[in-house]
């Protein structure tokens, strides 16, 4: 069936003759394009290999070859169908590209190497993450058409590290022994909405309301995408916005410079595992006094008495043994982000107080594809496999792909 059907193919494709439009066609650049002669393409498609005719000109002034036909399938510079070359950066945003060219040809006897899925998958991801940026970014236009209003809208924003190459982290200082940096941090956010609460009055997200933005870069330019990519979500007919993050002052600083006046929430449970650092480093021996301590922490914090941890974490700094150089640290921890941890009032509120969501999606998103033994990654590769990724798991892919048939 296949070979009827790549021959059928093969005959509709060359059924124009090979698109030749006349002797000269208009160049963009006012100069003339002039025939020279047909010429063949091997083309991969989904059905098989076929031979494409095309008209093929050259601008003499610009130097430059042109083939109609290659515009109109979507073939220019690549002998890859638009459907394998999706099918491709389908398999590479799942899979790690050595099994991916494998699964391609297991399942659709499509055989490429897996270096042409790494090469393809980059390309179609760069290509996402220009069409969403631009989405983006034209939210900030007068001329888009106003959506439904959302009672409640959350930014959650967080980091991870991703395993790179040794030259994307030349100069940098890491952890290891040597003090060279072997990971570069890819910052997530997802934005959700939610209009109701289930039975015990808790607060519940939206059904497909979630969406991801991402990429190794500076917390500037992140902050501009994440704003971005809220106010194309509607951030500014939500009755009420949140921002939820750990405690990184990169979160913060965006909070303040991009969300203002937005509600800060640090998630609850980040936020436990600070105090629970101070019970490691003054009662790690004393398994009962350890229970004991952070129990009575965990109800202040979860009535949002940040003030009483950290007078509980003063109080440590005389006990025998107690790692000073953490209290201080968690005390400045506690102190900095008190305002940020109300959570009482912001339950009261009917408000999410933990990033799940994006915990959830920092696996899913960057963990499940980039972070597997052994890989190491450029920051352009790893990028635009996140760009995939979210375009995907934002059920934004469609969008992404029909607008490239339609450009």
């Amino acid at each position: 069936m296949h070979g009827i059907g790549r021959s059928m193919l093969e005959m509709f494709v060359n059924a124009d003759g090979g698109d030749y439009r006349g002797r000269t066609i208009p160049c963009e650049n006012g100069h003339p394009y002039e025939f020279i002669e047909f010429r063949d393409k091997k083309l991969l498609t989904v059905l098989g290999s076929v031979t494409v005719k095309r008209a093929y000109y050259y601008d003499r002034e610009c130097r430059r070859g042109y083939c109609p036909k290659d515009r109109a399938l979507d073939i220019e510079g690549t002998s890859y169908s638009s459907g394998v070359r999706r099918m491709m950066s389908k398999v590479g945003a799942y899979r790690p590209f050595g099994l991916g060219h494998e699964d391609l040809y297991d399942l659709a006897d499509i055989r490429v190497s897996a270096k042409e899925v790494e090469r393809i998958s980059q390309t179609v991801g760069g290509q996402a993450e220009a069409f969403h940026a631009a989405e983006a970014a034209a939210s900030l236009s007068d001329n888009i058409i106003p959506i439904k209003p959302v009672p409640q809208m959350y930014v959650c924003m967080d980091g991870t590290g991703v395993p790179v190459v040794k030259k994307e982290t030349a100069g940098r200082q890491g952890k290891g022994e040597d003090g060279q940096a072997k990971t570069r941090e890819a910052k997530l956010g997802c934005v959700f909405t939610q209009t109701g609460f289930d039975r015990e009055g808790r607060p519940v997200r939206d059904d497909e309301s979630t969406s991801y933005t991402g990429a190794i870069e500076t917390a500037e330019v992140f902050g501009t995408r994440i704003y971005q990519e809220a106010m194309r979500r509607g951030m500014d007919r939500a009755k009420e916005v949140c921002v939820i993050g750990d405690g990184a002052p990169w979160i913060w600083n965006i909070a303040d410079e991009q969300f203002y006046g937005a509600t800060q929430i640090v998630d609850l449970y980040h936020a436990r595992e600070h105090y629970w650092n101070v019970a490691r480093a003054c009662f790690g021996q004393n398994k009962d006094k350890l229970y004991q301590w952070t129990e009575e922490r965990r109800k202040q914090l979860d009535d949002g008495k940040a003030e009483d941890i950290v007078i509980a974490i003063r109080q440590c700094l005389s006990l025998p043994g107690c790692d000073r150089a953490i209290c201080e640290r968690e005390i400045g921890y506690f102190t900095k982000n008190k305002n940020r941890m109300r959570y009482a009032d912001f339950r009261k509120r009917g408000l999410f107080v933990g990033s799940g969501v994006l915990e959830a999606g920092c696996r899913t998103v960057i963990g499940q594809r980039l972070k597997h033994s052994g890989m190491h990654w450029t920051v352009k590769g790893a990028n635009s496999i996140i760009a995939l990724r979210c375009s995907i798991l934002s059920n934004r892919w469609e969008d992404f792909w029909e607008h490239r048939a339609a450009a």
